[in-house]
């Protein structure tokens, strides 16, 4: 099994006539975990939607190809295309008055990749009962068993969308290790759509950030944190090295100041940084992603 491509041509979701994704070209190489971020309203959820065949586009399209699909297909209304998407959102979509083995029971028949030992594991790990309801499970439990469904099927393109929101940060992490353990042993295609950027950067291959339905960057994690650094060392000559920079956060201790910048770091800069004890660093996912989907200049000068 190999991961499912995704490809998309000027797509455009509508709400009363107003846009929800509006024009969005881009493509999600297979067998990679991608970050899909945005503020709320940004369109993530339509877009995760749009891409599971939950919803119509209003314009464009969205193609899928690759595994077992052969030639690009969109994937509304096709039942073969459909099998190889798992849209887990937080709501979980579970039946409520079914019991939690009757919701493994199904997804095993949609899911041609279904695995019952890794469902079985996860269940474990999870403490989810499989006799009890869904409606009778907490909040947490009800998250655990989304992603226990959402793995465990192992689908070409699987997406979760804030998925973990109910979890408690343990049991996320447990969630993180499991998906990172199960992708090295059957890599696929994983859309990770999350409010929570820098607790999830360390999975992440590539991002896709979207504001008020539009695109406003992909690019590889690595590639985005080098648009920036952070420079930290005494303030007065922090302040020197970073005064014709973009300032995206600062943080003071006494005499001692840490300054995240937007922007490359000339050669020249660098040594000058260096010979004077000043310590250099990446910049953080979250707040790059806060930067770009932040103010209305930096918004425009990423589009």
């Amino acid at each position: 099994m190999t991961g499912l491509g995704v490809r998309t041509e000027n797509l455009t979701v509508r709400f009363s006539g107003v846009p929800a994704l509006d024009g969005l070209d881009l493509r999600l190489a297979p067998d990679k975990i991608h970050g899909l971020l945005g503020r709320n309203g940004s369109g993530k959820s339509t877009f995760a939607a749009t891409l599971a065949g939950f919803r119509k586009a209003d314009d464009g399209r969205v193609l899928l190809d690759g595994g077992d699909l052969g030639d690009a297909r969109e994937p509304y209304e096709d039942a073969i295309v459909t099998s190889r998407v798992c849209l887990i959102r937080e709501s979980g979509d579970l039946v409520g008055s079914a019991q939690v083995k009757q919701v493994l029971g199904l997804a095993a028949a949609l899911r041609p990749y279904w695995s019952e030992d890794l469902a079985g594991e996860l269940l474990d790990k999870f403490e989810v009962p499989t006799g009890k309801r869904v409606q009778k499970l907490s909040r947490g439990k009800k998250s655990a068993l989304g992603a226990v469904v959402g793995l465990a099927s192992r689908a070409p393109l699987t997406i979760f969308d804030e998925t973990y929101l109910g979890m408690d940060v343990p049991t996320r992490n447990l969630f993180y290790d499991a998906l990172l353990a199960d992708y090295a042993e059957v890599p696929r295609t994983i859309v990770l759509s999350t409010h929570l950027v820098s607790e999830v950067s360390a999975l992440l291959e590539e991002v896709i950030i979207l504001d008020e339905g539009r695109l406003v960057t992909q690019a590889p994690v690595d590639s985005l944190r080098g648009r920036g650094a952070s420079i930290a060392g005494p303030a007065a000559l922090v302040d020197e090295l970073t005064a014709d920079l973009a300032v995206l956060a600062e943080q003071r201790l006494g005499g001692t100041k840490s300054t995240t910048v937007l922007g490359d770091l000339d050669d020249t800069l660098l040594t000058k940084a260096r010979s004077a004890g000043l310590e250099i660093g990446p910049v953080g996912l979250q707040e790059l992603f806060v930067h770009l989907t932040g103010s209305k200049s930096a918004k425009e000068s990423n589009r």
